[in-house]
């Protein structure tokens, strides 16, 4: 699917089931938020990064059906906080972590919230948070 446009996949809906169909609309749409996004992070946007967070979030969760309950808490309390673009669920799905694009001045409060909203919604389990900040990328390393 990766040279495969959501286009095409809307052309071949009739031919597959509901899952395939949602499968492959997830694929071709990431393909297109990751460009986006690369552009977006490249121009300092980071009010459309977010936006693009969070579409990946509810793609992930509606079409991929790799998200969870508590996932799910965490981002919906994430994009309720003050200085948060966007976020989502990262790794591959069903539980794990969240990734979070939040003003650095607010991220400790962020975490705050995190931590007591998930305490809250789940009978007192505790979850981790930590800031990290964006690395080099992928690129050719001499051995």
């Amino acid at each position: 699917l990766r040279d495969a446009t959501p286009g095409m996949v809307e052309g071949a809906r009739a031919s597959m089931d509901d899952v395939t169909y949602r499968r492959a609309r997830h694929v071709t749409t990431e393909n297109e938020r990751t460009r986006e996004a690369g552009e977006a992070m490249r121009a300092g946007n980071w009010e459309k990064m977010g936006v693009l967070m969070n579409w990946s979030h509810t793609s992930m969760r509606d079409d991929y059906e790799v998200s969870c309950p508590e996932i799910d808490a965490l981002v919906a309390i994430a994009v309720s906080s003050p200085g948060v673009y966007g976020s989502r669920l990262t790794g591959g799905g069903f539980g794990g972590c969240t990734v979070t694009l939040v003003k650095r001045d607010e991220a400790e409060e962020l975490m705050r919230r995190l931590r007591d909203g998930y305490r809250e919604q789940f009978d007192g389990k505790e979850c981790d948070c930590f800031v990290t900040g964006p690395g080099p990328g992928a690129r050719a390393v001499e051995l």
